[in-house]
């Protein structure tokens, strides 16, 4: 099992950026999956994480400007990032709890993809 995000770049102060991260291999099913975020001299820190019916929770940091969603159907996790700030600059990486099989659980991470914004 895998994760491959995309969507990171470079925006400036203000703008904004969708982050995609697809699960593929062998999955029975997946559930809850999320965005952890990593700056440069800090620890790795939960952004937002949404489960399988939909749940979600955010970062104190990001409410109101980042949005998590998923697509069931394509093992597929989204996070829309609006209104970006240069204190989210980081590597954003995807996670996931998935079951490879019915009685099997394993947490995959993605290889992260940076996000810088600057002017």
């Amino acid at each position: 099992v895998q994760l491959v995000e995309s969507g990171g770049g470079l925006v400036q102060p203000g703008g904004s950026l969708r982050l995609s991260c697809a699960a593929s291999g062998s999955i029975f099913s997946i559930n809850a999956m999320g965005w952890y975020r990593q700056a440069p001299g800090k620890q790795r820190e939960l952004v937002a994480r949404i489960t399988t019916g939909g749940i979600t929770n955010y970062s104190d940091s990001v409410k109101g400007r980042f949005t998590i969603s998923r697509d069931n159907a394509k093992n597929t996790v989204y996070l829309q990032m609006n209104s970006l700030k240069f204190e989210d600059t980081a590597v954003y990486y995807c996670n996931a709890l998935v079951q490879p099989t019915r009685n099997r659980y394993l947490e995959v991470w993605g290889q992260g993809t940076l996000v810088t914004v600057s002017s």
